[in-house]
């Protein structure tokens, strides 16, 4: 199964005047980052205004990213919404579609138990083909409910396709925590933007900067 890696671009939603998805400028968008020498594309994330958009204005984004970007790097489509029912729906045509992934943000405004957290995901992770990746997603700050070790460990034994996590709230502990599950197998995304260059961190980073920027600043990590 493929993993994220290098700079994760969680993309913009460009939208028109109207307020419609803005489909030339989102394939614009798609040509700069991957011109720019960038290695992974995330729609419809948290800097995409996921929540605000609808399902079917999701879809079309999803769409529009995939094939414009026509297999030049991966794309893994956040699909987390509202409701389970929703977000299904929208793991199912990510995987129809031909993405390589998705992300997968925890429930939102009501604070859930472990347990409440383990069977959501089991359930997301099940709705699409066992080979097909799955990320968790968590952004306490954004969403309430957190994600930690147990939770992500019990939701990996139980379903192969969920191959890591995209952690977003800044704590240098807990993402240390995330990255000993399954004895390190597990992929450990770093969200928050000011621990990019942090020495302790060897693994993926989900940022929006100028494309030039990362390029320098993977080689030099490297």
């Amino acid at each position: 199964m493929k993993k994220l890696y290098g700079t994760v671009v969680p993309i913009i939603t460009p939208l028109t005047e109207a307020d419609a998805i803005d489909i030339e400028s989102l394939e614009n968008l798609v040509d700069h980052v991957i011109d720019g020498g960038l290695q992974c594309l995330y729609p419809c994330g948290t800097t995409g205004e996921m929540m605000y958009l609808t399902v079917e204005e999701r879809k079309l984004v999803a769409e529009t990213v995939v094939r414009k970007t026509a297999g030049r790097v991966p794309v893994f489509v956040h699909v987390g919404a509202w409701n389970q029912t929703d977000t299904i729906e929208l793991a199912k045509h990510a995987a129809e579609i031909g993405a390589d992934g998705i992300g997968v943000v925890t429930p939102a405004f009501y604070l859930l138990s472990d347990q409440g957290l383990i069977d959501y995901y089991v359930a997301i992770a099940r709705s699409v083909p066992e080979d097909f990746p799955v990320y968790m997603y968590g952004i306490k700050q954004n969403a309430v409910n957190d994600l930690n070790k147990y939770v992500c460990e019990e939701v990996a034994k139980q379903c192969p396709n969920v191959i890591g996590v995209k952690y977003s709230y800044p704590d240098m502990t807990r993402l240390q925590e995330l990255m000993t599950v399954k004895d390190g197998a597990f992929d450990v995304l770093v969200g928050p933007d000011h621990l990019y260059d942090s020495k302790h961190i060897d693994r993926e980073i989900l940022r929006n900067a100028p494309c030039e920027l990362h390029i320098i600043l993977n080689q030099h990590m490297d």
